[in-house]
């Protein structure tokens, strides 16, 4: 699989807004904040240097991050990898085995096609594949 670059390490919080005070007290900047509803989440991306950390926090209790804060805590969900092509990403990745949690790209935040491979086929990480797209809003660190 070509993955271009890391995009995003997602972390899982309860309060959005006093996450959002603590990292940038760390130095990250707010560039972008939007709703998933199709996930059930608020998300926002915090920018340091050339990285984003994205903070989602859920807004419905059936979302899978209310699930996982439920069980889990606040903390690490994701990791997020840029690809060229998220289909022809999935497609490699079933054939070597993987376990998939989408079978194809689907509509994500900024205007982005996402997938998520399955924890046990990660060593115990969620693993988000990323594709740009030419609806992508792009993260412009002068206006969040």
């Amino acid at each position: 699989m070509n993955t271009t670059e890391i995009d995003h390490i997602a972390i899982a919080v309860i309060d959005l807004d006093a996450a959002i005070e603590h990292y940038e007290k760390l130095g990250a900047k707010l560039v972008h904040r939007e709703r998933v509803t199709s996930d059930g989440i608020d998300e926002v991306l915090l920018q340091i240097a050339d990285s984003y950390i994205q903070l989602v926090s859920p807004f419905s209790e059936s979302s899978t991050v209310a699930r996982f804060l439920n069980r889990r805590g606040e903390g690490l969900h994701h990791l997020g990898l840029r690809v060229p092509d998220c289909a022809e990403a999935l497609r490699e990745l079933a054939q070597q085995g993987f376990e998939l949690l989408d079978a194809e790209p689907r509509p994500g935040s900024r205007g982005t096609l996402v997938a998520f491979v399955h924890p046990h086929s990660a060593n115990g990480t969620l693993i988000e594949l990323v594709q740009e797209g030419p609806t992508q809003t792009k993260v412009n660190p002068s206006q969040p």
